[in-house]
């Protein structure tokens, strides 16, 4: 058991270093660690809390950390890496007693290192076992005491606090450090979700119907990708904010449709199974995750699916002027409303990120009006939550084309239980809202002659 115990550990090491190094995207480190490894279902529990924990927290840990190591700068990466998972799991873990999160640490600093770091690291931890974590409450400064304490860079919390204020920003700062739900979009062109609901708790998974979206289901335990439904296409992981993209376009039917960024395929296969004889034609810039699209359209049995590679930048050489019934720029961005489920986003993202997607959302947006019909409809979304990348990029495009209009119809179009947060023709969801990922949609109407 110590064996297996302490493997998790070095592996939670080994991706924490890869994160830092080389910003490598965690969740699909841990995905790959999981398969490699073929870690039991309490390992791979053990391994995604460890990692995942340790870089939700990492301010918080390097605050509580800074008094016991004295030389910083000249501390391997991998040694303080071990040391902030072994902290995290004293101080925020129940199940293991501290000993034996001090002996697993030691022995992985033999192992790796040599007789000099093991001492320090067994020192160190030994040390904030007897003498406690420095208090959060000698940070004097509000704002940064905020940012420490829920491990999120000041420049955000301050960036946060400007654009909404103090109490939305601390519930956001505070959720984000939770583990979201995993949550599925039905397949219903094959299933209903009454009936799915009864497979999966025949497989043994523990499942509830979604009150937000109407084909979504909550996962409580277990993983529904491993289950025979998934393969059998009768559902998507997807999460219930951005099923609503779907629902604020209203394709229906036989409309032709525009996806310009449109991979991994989560809402291009949405938006296809709401269709009859319609199309979607499915447009992303790299061939790997074009192939994504056409295997998760493979999976669901989606035949309504055409899939480009291509710069929607450069979307009117492909396509006429005026093809389209509806266009949908589910723009790159910041991804600041899933930190939830990327946790090292947080880190890696600054200001001058922000401005420069800010600048590509306008150009995709530029480029793709001209393809929509008089009296379609074109949806702006993106998975984060800075007005830059919103609203005010929603805004300046009804200024640059005075041939649209905003949608006022967008609320009736969606869910009931999100029609309260929409604002004229603009819906932004906060993780705190929903318990869901953050996200933005602004819908707009092309005027008719």
């Amino acid at each position: 058991m110590t064996t297996i115990k302490k493997n998790v550990r070095e592996l939670a090491v080994d991706v924490l270093e890869s994160v830092e190094k080389n910003q490598s995207y965690s969740n699909l480190l841990l995905n790959s660690k999981i398969e490699k490894h073929n870690l039991s279902g309490v390992d791979n529990g053990l391994l995604t809390e460890i990692t995942y924990g340790t870089i939700q927290r990492k301010m918080t840990l390097d605050y509580y950390l800074e008094p016991f190591v004295r030389d910083r700068k000249h501390t391997l990466s991998w040694v303080y890496n071990l040391l902030r998972i072994s902290l995290y799991q004293m101080v925020y873990l129940d199940k293991v007693p501290d000993h034996a999160i001090i002996y697993e640490a030691v022995e992985i600093a033999k192992k790796r290192g040599h007789k000099g770091i093991s001492s320090m690291v067994n020192g160190v931890l030994r040390n904030i076992q007897r003498q406690g974590v420095r208090p959060l409450t000698d940070i004097k400064d509000e704002t940064e005491r905020l940012a420490i304490a829920t491990s999120h860079p000041q420049w955000l919390v301050e960036r946060w606090i400007e654009q909404y204020g103090v109490e939305k920003t601390s519930e956001m700062c505070e959720i984000n450090l939770t583990a979201p739900l995993q949550t599925v979009r039905v397949n219903t062109r094959k299933i209903s979700r009454d009936e799915l609901v009864r497979l999966l708790t025949e497989e043994g998974f523990e499942v509830e119907k979604s009150s937000i979206v109407p084909e979504a289901i909550n996962c409580l335990r277990g993983n529904l990708v491993h289950s025979e439904s998934y393969t059998l296409g009768f559902m998507t992981v997807q999460d219930e904010s951005s099923m609503l993209v779907a629902h604020a376009l209203g394709a229906v039917e036989n409309d032709m449709v525009l996806d310009a960024c449109a991979a991994p395929g989560g809402k291009t296969t949405h938006i296809a199974e709401r269709l009859t004889t319609g199309q979607v034609s499915a447009i992303d810039l790299h061939d790997h995750k074009v192939k994504l699209i056409k295997k998760q359209a493979q999976r669901l049995g989606l035949r309504n699916i055409k899939t480009y590679v291509a710069d929607s930048r450069d979307v009117q050489q492909k396509f006429s002027a005026e093809g389209f019934d509806r266009i949908l720029i589910d723009a790159p961005c910041s991804g600041l409303g899933v930190m939830r489920r990327k946790p090292d986003i947080k880190y890696t993202k600054s200001k001058n990120d922000i401005i420069k997607l800010a600048s590509i959302q306008t150009e995709l947006l530029d480029a793709a009006a001209p393809l929509l019909k008089q009296g379609g409809r074109l949806v702006y979304s993106t998975c984060t939550v800075d007005q830059e990348e919103n609203q005010r990029v929603a805004e300046a495009f009804l200024e640059r084309h005075p041939d649209f209009e905003k949608d006022l119809e967008l609320q009736e179009r969606l869910p009931e239980g999100v029609q309260s947060f929409v604002e004229d023709n603009m819906l932004q969801i906060f993780p705190q809202d929903l318990d869901s990922d953050g996200f933005f949609i602004s819908s707009f109407k092309k005027k008719s002659n």
